[in-house]
């Protein structure tokens, strides 16, 4: 039986609410910064929830030139922006590389909402004639990859994988699979999301999934804490390098740790609900520590899906018990970073690997910020508040999507 390939992280980008440089980004999570606050792209006083984790210190004209813009849903803008900064990251010089190679697996949660809400009130106001047509390919899921590919010539395995809140997180998984069985040598993966318009913030609100603390956004989302009420929407994008290891060492490429592992289950239970019992997440825990040759012994961190939803936060807790043993799970820092940035929908998996990778790489447990009073039914070290340095030798990011589907990433230091 041929070795497994390893695959090691080279290059990241991040689009977020706390920050759109790397840099920023990883400064305010460390100092547990809150990028939520009132909504301002529309006039929001008629909705139950008036805020947001809107995008904050960026220019689309730095990456993407105004007309090809102008083609293109807000999900797309950040997704691509992420990836370029990835690439740049990574140290990738594409004339020295073969492009069949190199390719990308990326993709929104919700797609061209945004484009899909314009279209329809030119429908309404001015008729079927006049439609952009441009409709279909801003609003498509997986014209991101397709961008990313013509942006960079990335003529390698080139799809989007759209599971809701997961999606970041099983991009990412499918594309270590595909250096791992040798279709690609570098791949370009992560999720997008611009779903922050009058239909997304409506849709959430009907399933009274968000929560209303308009009086204090902010504080709004506390994972794990008592007085939760629902979560926050957000907006941006995480993407990752990530690169056959020897490959990584032939080009001299500066190497921020191991895609170690990948699970993923489905709970075949609701929609929108988790099942009560959290063996479906519990699962795709154990499965990634199993692909990673690790025992929960080994791990130091979790980033956990942490939505700041009553049933979703109690069940992780539950699921991260029952994947790791109920005294391990005590002893292990279990943060979540949506307290800050908000929910960033299906681009949330991306923008936390990113945390992860950038935690083992520092020795820091990002915080859970707003977390004042405990839930008897979430009782483990969320690390409250402030952040912690500590030795993190590995860790897995959790992302659980509407439909059942649950994904756990596996990084470790090198």
């Amino acid at each position: 039986m041929a070795e497994t390939r390893r695959v090691v992280v080279t290059g990241l980008g991040v689009v977020s609410p706390v920050g759109s440089t790397l840099d920023a980004f990883w400064a305010a999570i460390q100092a547990g910064e809150s990028g939520v606050g009132p909504i301002t792209y529309f006039d929001a006083a008629a909705f139950d929830t008036r805020f947001a984790g809107q995008v904050k210190g960026f220019q689309v004209e730095d990456f993407i030139s105004k007309k090809e813009a102008r083609r293109m849903d807000p999900f797309c803008h950040y997704g691509v922006a992420a990836a370029k900064m990835a690439m740049d990251d990574s140290g990738l010089d594409m004339s020295q590389q073969d492009p069949h190679r190199i390719g990308v697996v990326a993709a929104s949660g919700v797609g061209g909402l945004q484009v899909l809400q314009t279209q329809m009130d030119v429908l309404r106001t001015r008729g079927p004639r006049r439609f952009s047509p441009f409709m279909i390919p801003q609003m498509i899921t997986n014209i991101l990859p397709g961008l990313i590919s013509i942006n960079h010539n990335l003529k390698g395995p080139n799809f989007a994988v759209v599971t809701a809140c997961a999606t970041g997180t099983h991009c990412i998984g499918e594309s270590l699979a595909l250096i791992r069985s040798n279709q690609a040598d570098v791949m370009v993966a992560g999720g997008a999301e611009g779903a922050i318009c009058e239909l997304g913030v409506g849709g959430f609100n009907a399933m009274r999934a968000l929560s209303t603390r308009n009086d204090s956004p902010e504080t709004a989302s506390r994972p794990f804490d008592k007085d939760r009420d629902g979560f926050i929407m957000a907006e941006g994008a995480g993407m990752l390098v990530i690169e056959e290891y020897e490959h990584a060492r032939a080009r001299g490429a500066r190497i921020y740790c191991e895609v170690a592992g990948f699970g993923c289950t489905g709970d075949a239970y609701h929609i929108t609900a988790p099942d009560a019992s959290a063996e479906g997440p519990a699962r795709g825990m154990q499965l990634a520590l199993e692909d990673a040759s690790l025992t929960p012994a080994d791990i130091d961190y979790i980033n956990a899906h942490g939505t700041s939803t009553v049933l979703n936060d109690s069940g992780e807790t539950k699921a991260i018990k029952l994947a790791l043993g109920e005294d391990r799970a005590r002893q292990i820092a279990v943060s979540s970073t949506k307290s800050m940035t908000g929910h960033l929908l299906g681009a949330a998996g991306g923008v936390e690997s990113a945390v992860c990778v950038l935690a083992i790489r520092d020795g820091v447990l990002p915080p859970t910020i707003n977390y004042t009073t405990p839930d008897p039914n979430c009782d483990l070290d969320y690390v409250p508040n402030e952040a912690r340095q500590a030795p993190i030798r590995a860790c897995l990011n959790n992302s659980l999507g509407f439909g059942g589907h649950n994904g756990t990433l596996c990084f470790k230091a090198l």
